[in-house]
């Protein structure tokens, strides 16, 4: 859910991957029917574990909930956030909606920052002199 969530909110200025430690390898017919319920098709996502991702390159990762520890590579330098988002797997209708409106909460927040931060990084850049400045703006997201 948080991949679909943070690449449609994000609205092409984030690329976000979802990928589990233990991926379930198929996306739930419960999971697809609260996202169509928001318009978001999940055409062409599908399960996969975080060896199928680039951890490694990304800015952002976020441990999505109770109990779950993701190994990332050495060579991550990015920013680890913890989220404690429930599993609804096995429950019903109404838990998957509390869980996505859950998600979604979250992501427009993370996003939030992220924005908040490149635009004060946008500024740093803007005012370094003659080209020197190592601060580089840009953000990607998500990646739960």
């Amino acid at each position: 859910m948080a991949e679909a969530l943070a690449n449609q909110i994000g609205d092409g200025r984030v690329q976000a991957f979802s990928a589990g430690t233990h991926p379930l390898g198929k996306i739930s017919f419960d999971t697809r029917a609260v996202l169509g319920e928001k318009g978001i098709t999940l055409q062409g996502y599908w399960s996969k574990g975080l060896e199928e991702v680039p951890v490694s390159d990304m800015d952002v990762v976020v441990e999505m909930g109770y109990g779950v520890k993701c190994k990332l590579p050495a060579e991550f330098k990015g920013r680890l956030i913890k989220w404690q988002i429930p599993d609804p797997f096995l429950l019903d209708r109404e838990y998957f909606r509390d869980v996505r409106d859950l998600i979604e909460s979250e992501v427009r927040r993370l996003l939030a920052e992220l924005e908040v931060q490149d635009s004060k990084l946008g500024n740093l850049n803007s005012k370094a002199e003659g080209g020197n400045s190592e601060v580089e703006g840009g953000s990607s997201a998500g990646k739960s």
